[in-house]
């Protein structure tokens, strides 16, 4: 695990918005799958209200809230754009700061550089 759970920025948790309950859970089942994610959680029942080509929306989501580590953000990214169905799809990282070092520890353990089945 490159970092320890006391540095800094060494996790992530990803906002991704899906469009239903179905997609969220296949695109956090893979992460997890593939070691880009320790844990994806599922949160039904948002309202987005949005801009998109030039009108308003507002529609039923799902977010997911993905921990993973922020090395393997850049393949995390990209295997959520191929998976999902937006043209644009919300996935939006915030650093972790600070948290309960065995969880941080556990993400490690978890996820791996490369991603990817084992």
């Amino acid at each position: 695990m490159s970092g320890k759970p006391e540095d800094p920025g060494t996790f992530l948790v990803v906002f991704v918005t899906a469009p239903d309950a179905d997609t969220a859970s296949t695109i956090g089942a893979a992460l997890v799958e593939e070691r880009l994610a320790a844990c994806a959680n599922l949160v039904p029942g948002l309202t987005s209200i949005y801009r998109w080509e030039g009108r308003v929306h507002k529609d039923p989501e799902v977010l997911l809230l993905i921990k993973t580590r922020a090395e393997l953000f850049p393949a995390l990214e990209a295997r959520v754009r191929a998976m999902h169905p937006y043209k644009v799809p919300e996935i939006v990282a915030l650093r972790i700061d600070a948290g309960s070092a065995p969880y941080l520890r556990w993400i490690g353990e978890e996820t791996r550089p490369g991603g990817g089945a084992s």
